[in-house]
């Protein structure tokens, strides 16, 4: 009994030390950028039949490209520098102006995908169908 009690202390203690490292390698995010920030939201079949929103946050995201901070800048795993860009267009009502805006940022983001990994941020973070 003592034996197991050990060995889940010492497991969570290296999980522990795990996600506090990870986050410390995350340093580097720019001011405006969380860790919980949301990234991306899909609907999917909950358990009990319904539906639930899957929400995909900065730190899974970072995760899953291996990001750390090299020399004060987030990178991939491939040393490419990392940058956020957080998207417009989640209108409820559009107006006259909002091609103009779209295009605007399709050309921003073009131009930072050629130097950048580009993490491109939800401008719906809670994933609810706006009418």
């Amino acid at each position: 009994m003592l034996r197991i009690l050990l060995l889940i202390a010492a497991t969570l203690v290296c999980l522990e030390v795990g996600v506090s490292a990870k986050e410390r390698s995350w340093n580097c995010l720019p001011n405006d950028i969380k860790a919980t920030d949301v990234v991306s939201t899909q609907v999917v079949r909950a358990a009990a039949g319904g539906r639930e929103i899957r929400k995909t946050t900065v730190a899974r995201k970072l995760t899953e490209i291996k990001a750390r901070c090299s020399n004060g800048k987030l990178i991939d795993s491939s040393r490419t520098e990392i940058r956020f860009f957080k998207l417009t267009g989640c209108w409820g009502t559009r107006s006259d102006d909002d091609r103009e805006v779209l295009d605007r940022q399709a050309r921003e983001l073009a131009d930072l995908k050629k130097r950048y990994r580009v993490i491109e941020m939800t401008c719906n973070p809670s994933g609810e169908q706006i009418p």
